[in-house]
């Protein structure tokens, strides 16, 4: 079933204003899936992928973490040339913690059934915080967040599993240990895979499909079970 998104603006409790990409579900409801982009922003693969999600029966809200509400989304995946720039917004934002806000906004306005979250690489990071800090949800899937090791003192408060490539050459190996050291319980799991393996930039096929079958199947056992549509 093909599900159609669009551009929605909410406010964070401060009033803050912001905008975020909204999906309805595409089938009989399970819940809700926040899903949070990496430091391109809302790109073309997150607005596709929260569409993919709702194929599955969420409604998915994708909120823009660092830009500004009426800012242009990017219409490449990869913008090389303003990677400085985009990593400056995420060393001003402490690589999510400043984001949650924003994140928080997009829970709440997931009424009615469990919500979950999803992140990748940055947003990997900041699902990490809202395991560790948000209210309202139910499990969280997190995907390369290269800062979780700055974090990973914090607890997550939900079902939480992190996913990282074995040659991902921006997250060393002793970053993951040192995270599985700190919660020797929590489900890491590694990918014959490199950075962003679900995204275009680095996509590899294999490791997609079953990291993408383990956040589906955390979200079913976490209480994503269809609902009245």
């Amino acid at each position: 079933m093909t599900t159609a998104g669009t551009r929605i603006a909410l406010a964070d409790r401060e009033g803050g204003p912001f905008s975020a990409w909204r999906v309805p579900p595409g089938e009989a409801r399970r819940g809700g899936v926040v899903v949070l982009h990496a430091i391109w922003g809302i790109t073309p693969h997150i607005r596709e992928f929260s569409e993919s999600l709702a194929e599955h029966g969420y409604e998915v809200i994708a909120p823009d973490l660092l830009d500004a509400a009426d800012a242009a989304w990017p219409e490449l995946n990869t913008e090389p040339a303003i990677l400085d720039e985009r990593m400056a917004l995420g060393e001003q934002a402490a690589w999510g913690a400043a984001c949650l806000p924003r994140v928080q906004t997009a829970i709440d306005a997931l009424e009615g059934g469990p919500v979950f979250v999803v992140g990748f690489c940055f947003g990997g990071t900041t699902a990490w915080l809202a395991a560790t800090r948000a209210s309202g949800i139910t499990a969280v899937s997190a995907f390369y967040g290269g800062d979780i090791v700055r974090y990973r003192d914090e607890t997550p408060k939900v079902p939480t599993i992190l996913h990282f490539g074995k040659t991902d050459d921006m997250i060393p190996l002793a970053d993951v240990e040192a995270i599985a050291g700190a919660h020797p319980d929590l489900p890491i799991f590694q990918y014959e895979a490199g950075h962003a393996f679900v995204a275009p930039s680095g996509h590899h096929a294999d490791s997609a499909r079953l990291s993408m079958l383990r956040t589906l199947q955390l979200f079913q056992r976490s209480g994503g079970s269809k609902g009245e549509a």
